[in-house]
């Protein structure tokens, strides 16, 4: 049931998204002749006046169609109802919709995450969840649960930061005394820790480390809003941060991108230990699914917009066979990547 779960909320993701390519051009009065979930063959389908509907078998993507490149005869090439037809600013509108209906789900995903179960607030410093028997910290008398506030009176940041600080800390000083800014049931202790020194020559005092994480809930529907809109500006800080950090330094992060199996196995983990959270997780990938689209490469959201900025500048479109040259290899390239990442990552699946 998690699994299924985690996949009801990518498919949702990818349905909203769609829907607000599909909302945007319908507002505007252009026309759409087809809207799909998935790829592939279809497994449902309904012609409406206009529009045909279908979820299709392979529910990795979809797709909102214009008739546009499609035309058999019964639409004129100059009707204004078209996309090609109508301005550079009303077709980005209906190009960069998607991305923003992803970015407002992704807030109210979160007011609701608040609203309901509350939202996990990190703060500053480190929570310890397990203790080695016999280790520096269980002699000094560190306690799970405990949450390491300061190394020798310098306070620890924020995950991850504070582990990186705490971890070299504590390697460089193999059998020297450190001073432990402690918080246990609210109070504050301060422990002297003399870290062992392992086979490597480096300190080790045997705990395990976690963010120190706060349930944040509001109180009343007012705050659910002021704390969503804090916790949507954080994850998105986040995650661009997270993006730069890959683009920046590509090939020591490449390992971390994540396919969609592997998105299933992190939101399935995620359900199985409490299925409010999956509020947060939807949040978490509509915002990493908006950034992605934005991002100016052929085929994507962002590639699109790129095209439509530089039509804009030069007063007319780049050739109709270049556009379709880029946006298939572009096309082409993101399938190929992500049939890697669904191979890779259902490889290396741990089933639990």
């Amino acid at each position: 049931m998690s699994v299924l779960a985690a996949i009801a909320v990518l498919a949702l993701l990818i349905v909203v998204h769609e829907l607000g390519h599909f909302a945007a051009a319908r507002f505007q009065g252009i026309k759409v002749n087809s809207f799909s979930i998935g790829f592939g063959p279809s497994l449902i389908k309904y012609q409406g006046t206009e529009t045909e509907y279908a979820i299709r078998a392979f529910p990795l993507g979809g797709y909102v169609g214009f008739p546009d490149d499609d035309l058999d005869g019964e639409i004129l090439l100059d009707d204004p109802d078209l996309l090609r037809n109508r301005p550079v600013f009303e077709r980005a509108i209906v190009v960069s919709a998607g991305v923003i209906a992803n970015l407002v789900l992704a807030y109210f995903l979160l007011v609701a995450q608040v609203a309901t179960v509350g939202i996990q607030d990190i703060q500053p410093g480190l929570a310890i969840p397990t203790i080695e028997p016999a280790s520096s910290a269980m002699e000094a008398g560190i306690k799970s649960g405990d949450i390491i506030l300061a190394v020798n009176n310098t306070p620890l940041d924020n995950f991850p930061e504070a582990t990186d600080f705490f971890i070299e800390k504590i390697q460089n000083s193999p059998d020297q005394p450190l001073n432990f800014t402690v918080e246990r049931n609210g109070d504050i202790l301060s422990v002297t820790i003399t870290p062992k020194s392992n086979d490597q020559g480096q300190g080790k005092i045997g705990v395990g480390l976690v963010p120190n994480i706060h349930l944040k809930k509001s109180q009343g529907p007012i705050n659910a809003f002021a704390y969503g809109a804090d916790a949507f500006q954080d994850l998105v800080t986040l995650t661009a941060k997270g993006f730069w950090q890959l683009v920046s330094n590509f090939q020591e992060n490449a390992k971390q991108i994540a396919g969609p199996v592997k998105i299933v196995e992190y939101g399935a983990s995620i359900a199985q230990n409490n299925v409010g959270n999956l509020f947060q997780f939807g949040a978490l990938i509509s915002v990493n699914l908006a950034i992605i689209n934005i991002l100016p490469l052929p085929a994507l959201d962002g590639g699109q917009l790129l095209l439509l900025m530089v039509e804009g500048l030069r007063g007319k479109p780049l050739p109709n066979k270049l556009q379709e040259w880029i946006t298939q290899t572009g096309l082409v390239l993101l399938l190929s990547l992500g049939l890697f990442l669904v191979v890779r990552d259902t490889v290396n699946l741990a089933f639990f």
